[in-house]
């Protein structure tokens, strides 16, 4: 699953405007990403070629099993990341603002230590 930081991101802004709205249209993905609605469409369009999505009635996207997998790891980091920062004293706008920055480059080793400083803190 060797995707582009820009799919997963598209990926993520669907699971995440699912979550907040009930649905995604590429409008809502435009808005929410600062992107053309022309860039969205090439995007959703390679994003079906490969399987990540589906377009729906009314134009909704939604994301196939492949894409829930890439999007829900991402959207899990982002906010890991958030939280991570968050307590240890970065502001909650610079937080989620750097957590999109380091969500995608992150190692799995170095991820699953921010996760057990989470847990440990939280305990």
């Amino acid at each position: 699953m060797n995707i582009h930081k820009s799919a997963e991101d598209y990926l993520e802004m669907i699971l995440m405007l699912r979550e907040q709205k009930g649905y995604a249209r590429s409008v809502d993905i435009a808005s929410a990403l600062g992107v053309t609605k022309p860039s969205v469409s090439f995007a959703m369009k390679k994003l079906r070629e490969n399987g990540y999505i589906q377009v729906e009635e009314r134009n909704e996207i939604t994301l196939t099993e492949k894409g829930m997998e890439i999007a829900q790891r991402i959207y899990d980091r982002h906010k890991a990341l958030t939280a991570f920062l968050i307590k240890i004293g970065v502001d909650e706008d610079m937080a989620r603002e750097d957590a999109c920055k380091i969500e995608h480059d992150i190692s799995d080793e170095t991820y699953r230590a921010v996760v057990r400083q989470l847990d440990q803190a939280d305990a």
